[in-house]
């Protein structure tokens, strides 16, 4: 029995729009994101972007969402907040896409396990929540295989379907993750029962997405030729492949296992299971999709975490399937496994939020401060409440809800919303605390002077730069530019003692810092001031 429609719509509402709002940009893409919806909205140029200043060729559909939303939503919420709303709309599309995949392979009782094994992924739950592009490619490629499901029975909209959703991935992350698609669409083609006109069918797509793809180029070659090239040569670099492919491969490998969790085991036994009906389109499209995604992102696109998730949506639709195939015994275990383990999680976060707060046990209490010194709990009331209530509905879902093939993906999706709930509502400042650059940031628009010439920096990540203007307005240039041997301020990050830029007679450090968690001097900012040959100019104290 299919879970209710409106308790799954809730459950993945609840899932989706947690956390997404209420903290601030942290490292890595979340902040060069917002960075750049910072630069658009900033300059009010949506055709080429830029990031603190320095150009950043890169596709532009999450980013004019994710700004849209921020300008629209600028009376409620602060920029950070609303740009990453546009994750959580990406997340509801791509959620709905897969839902309606597996239904045309699958049927109307199995779709529903499509979005909850999505969800459900491990590797998916951090990604949905950040301010991350690569949501809008997934969204792209869950409609695609919609489209392509579609193709042999109603090959129009099939056709329509999957060339809109190919020229928006291009425009939402590029060419090369869309390429995966077309020799599983090749292989559709070739496999239908009237090839002739399937191949018309696949013209028509590939027209329609090179329409869709080609505006904003076209756009651009019109206003920014420079812009352009630029943009279309990292494309091709990205397109030449991983310099270490095998090694790539391996890595990947290694990290499906937690991070497909529980969509690989389950896919995998309906590969066994159903071995007899592996060349039926309902399991052929997505076992080839499989194959395929898993040699392009190993061996081309690489072992980042958010480019593998475009391996999680054939993996589901061939774990779907699995659910309703798997033995009574195992179908147990999985409930029970699910059960016990995010019980536990529920009481250990309930246990460190009272530690956090109450500040005991002692050793405990210390213990978390070492992680994040300086770190001051408060208890938030409506914050503490949601959670109360999240786990009441928890203890009241696990003891009430009826056997059904679902329950255990039902179950396992509904204490993974709990885990996340947990953490939103008990332990997000504690995790902002530490993953932001906010603090260094303002702490450093205190010393530097407005009147100052310029600031070059040295091995500053993107995810710094972005920080460093989005907080404080701070842009750098590059210290091995033209232009930025000529400053007279100079930012390092890292290690200084065998540095050759800080070690010489003409820099004196007037400044340290770096977030609460960055404790070692290689993980610090470091401020320099020129001195000029003759004078007594000490710094700044």
């Amino acid at each position: 029995m299919p879970p209710n429609g409106w308790t799954l719509a809730l459950l993945l509402v609840v899932y989706i729009f947690t956390g997404l709002t209420g903290h601030y940009p942290w490292k890595n893409d979340d902040a060069i994101t917002i960075g750049i919806v910072h630069q658009i909205l900033d300059s009010g140029n949506w055709l080429q972007f830029n990031l603190a200043g320095r150009s950043y060729p890169d596709a532009p559909l999450y980013y004019w969402l994710a700004a849209g939303l921020g300008y629209l939503c600028q009376w409620l919420l602060p920029l950070h907040d609303a740009a990453r709303l546009a994750s959580g709309v990406f997340t509801l599309l791509a959620l709905t896409f897969i839902f309606l995949a597996a239904r045309e392979l699958h049927g109307r009782e199995q779709a529903p396990a499509a979005p909850l094994l999505l969800a459900g992924s491990i590797g998916f739950l951090f990604h949905a929540h950040e301010a991350q592009p690569m949501l809008a490619a997934l969204t792209a490629h869950c409609a695609a295989y919609w489209g392509l499901a579609k193709l042999n029975r109603h090959p129009r909209p099939g056709a329509i379907y999957f060339g809109t959703a190919l020229g928006l991935g291009c425009l939402a992350n590029g060419l090369a993750p869309m390429l995966l698609l077309l020799p599983v669409a090749a292989v559709v083609v070739w496999q239908s029962s009237d090839r002739q006109r399937a191949s018309l069918h696949l013209l028509g797509s590939l027209s329609i997405a090179g329409l869709i793809g080609g505006l904003w180029s076209g756009a651009l070659a019109l206003s920014s030729g420079k812009y352009l090239s630029a943009y279309w040569q990292s494309e091709l670099t990205q397109l030449s492949g991983y310099p270490q492919p095998l090694l790539s491969l391996q890595r990947l490998l290694t990290m499906l296992p937690w991070y497909a969790w529980p969509a690989l085991p389950l896919a995998g036994w309906t590969v066994w299971a159903k071995r007899r009906q592996l060349s039926t389109p309902a399991l052929g499209l997505p076992g080839l999709s499989i194959i395929i995604a898993l040699l392009v992102v190993g061996l081309w696109l690489g072992t980042r975490s958010a480019m593998a998730l475009l391996l999680l949506p054939p993996l589901v639709l061939l774990a779907v399937p699995g659910i309703a195939s798997l033995r009574r015994g195992a179908a147990n275990a999985f409930d029970w496994f699910g059960m016990i383990t995010f019980s536990v999680f529920a009481l250990l976060g309930w246990l460190g939020w009272a530690v956090m707060i109450f500040g005991w046990p002692e050793h405990l209490s210390k213990q978390l401060l070492r992680l994040e010194p300086g770190f001051v709990a408060k208890l938030d009331g409506p914050a503490t409440v949601a959670a109360v209530f999240g786990t009441a509905i928890w203890v009241w879902l696990i003891t009430t809800s009826p056997r059904s093939a679902m329950r255990g993906i039902m179950h396992w999706m509904s204490g993974l919303t709990l885990f996340w709930l947990l953490m939103a509502m008990l332990w997000m400042p504690w995790w902002d605390y530490g993953k932001t650059y906010r603090s260094p940031a303002m702490s450093l628009s205190k010393i530097l002077p407005k009147s100052r010439d310029c600031l070059a920096e040295s091995n500053l990540s993107e995810a710094m730069l972005a920080s460093l203007d989005y907080f404080s307005a701070i842009q750098t240039l590059p210290f091995r530019s033209t232009s930025g041997k000529n400053c007279d301020w100079l930012l390092v990050y890292g290690s200084t003692k065998e540095n050759e830029i800080a070690s010489t007679a003409n820099w004196r450090k007037v400044w340290e810092g770096g977030r609460p968690v960055d404790r070692n001097e290689g993980e610090k900012l470091h401020l320099y001031r020129r001195v000029i040959k003759g004078s007594r100019n000490p710094g700044i104290k």
